[in-house]
């Protein structure tokens, strides 16, 4: 034992070793789930957190242009996993989000390439977001929604491998189980269907190639959408067909939880009587506890200031969507 934190923290040291760190990250990488307190010692030792930067931000030039190569995605990805812990870990995520670390990130979400460099980057990077937002923590959900993690997500959620859909619908769903995250969203018309809009596209993908994980995050976004009252309202006229329907009933067959929130869902949309919901429901505990033990969270382990913000004038539209329907005018009233 005393062999192996020797060889742990002679690895951490010889990040800030350009000659060294490409060797450590691979190994810390790989043996990071053998030590428990990797993310304390990354963050308080002398130069290490400034080390995974470098490397993050050493390829940004490769982006655009996108010429990353595989050798370099692997590289950068390494130190990212490593972030992940950081992110991961109780006594160090808050630091890292204080310290602003995850929008160094950005730009690899932002990316659009579908070459597979770029999407394990994506994955890699979306890894270390989910990890943030997986224990319920209303200061780092206010921390998000004063960035662009919205509309990085949705855009993702749209174009992005199955893989990647799923870890950033997860952290949507993680936004939206928070009150901060139900009342931005649903906050205007515009941020409401910016995000229905998308979540509506990927069930009418998901009829031609389904997927239960993803369905799964699907079904939780729009039964949380329900508890607020402008939304349920809204959801009445726009939810898909297929959501109503027995499309997908042979492949949730044996998913108990989102069979119930399915059928809590559409209870909420036909009883009118249903109140608005403001603060976070049992079912919404209940549903974040089985994310955190299923498809999700096993995603996120896997791959890999607080004003709320205002629309830009002129931005066209919510999270870049102007082409959504929008509400009806007394949709603030």
């Amino acid at each position: 034992m005393a062999d192996e934190s020797k060889e742990f923290h002679t690895l951490v040291h010889q990040l800030i070793n350009p000659e060294l760190r490409e060797s450590a990250l691979l190994e810390l990488s790989k043996k990071r789930e053998s030590f428990p307190d990797l993310a304390p010692v990354l963050w308080h030792s002398y130069g290490t957190i400034a080390a995974l930067l470098q490397e993050i931000v050493s390829i940004y030039p490769m982006l655009s242009p996108p010429t990353l190569s595989p050798h370099a995605s692997n590289r950068v990805c390494n130190a990212l996993a490593l972030l992940q812990c950081v992110a991961s870990h109780s006594e160090t995520k808050a630091k890292l989000m204080n310290a602003q670390i995850p929008l160094y990130l950005y730009p690899f979400l932002n990316t659009v390439s579908r070459h597979r460099p770029f999407e394990y980057l994506r994955l890699t990077s979306l890894g270390v977001i989910g990890a943030l937002v997986k224990v319920d923590d209303t200061e780092i959900v206010n921390f998000l929604l004063q960035t662009e993690i919205i509309p990085l997500c949705l855009r993702i959620m749209e174009t992005g491998s199955e893989l990647s859909k799923t870890v950033a619908t997860f952290i949507v769903q993680k936004i939206l189980l928070d009150d901060a995250g139900l009342t931005y969203i649903c906050a205007t018309a515009e941020r409401f269907y910016a995000v229905s809009f998308v979540l509506s596209s990927m069930v009418t993908k998901l009829q031609e190639t389904p997927s239960v994980r993803l369905l799964k995050h699907i079904v939780r976004c729009y039964l949380r959408l329900s508890e607020h009252q402008r939304a349920r309202e809204a959801l009445r006229q726009c939810l898909p067909d297929a959501l109503k329907d027995q499309t997908f009933a042979a492949a949730i067959n044996t998913e108990d939880s989102v069979q119930r929130w399915l059928a809590l869902l559409i209870k909420n949309l036909n009883d009118p009587s249903t109140p608005g919901i403001a603060t976070a429901s049992t079912g919404a505990a209940a549903a974040s506890a089985a994310v955190g033990g299923g498809s999700g969270g096993g995603a996120v382990g896997k791959s890999a200031a607080v004003n709320l913000p205002t629309i830009p004038s002129g931005s066209g539209g919510a999270f870049g969507y102007s082409s959504v329907p929008l509400a009806s005018a007394n949709w603030n009233s």
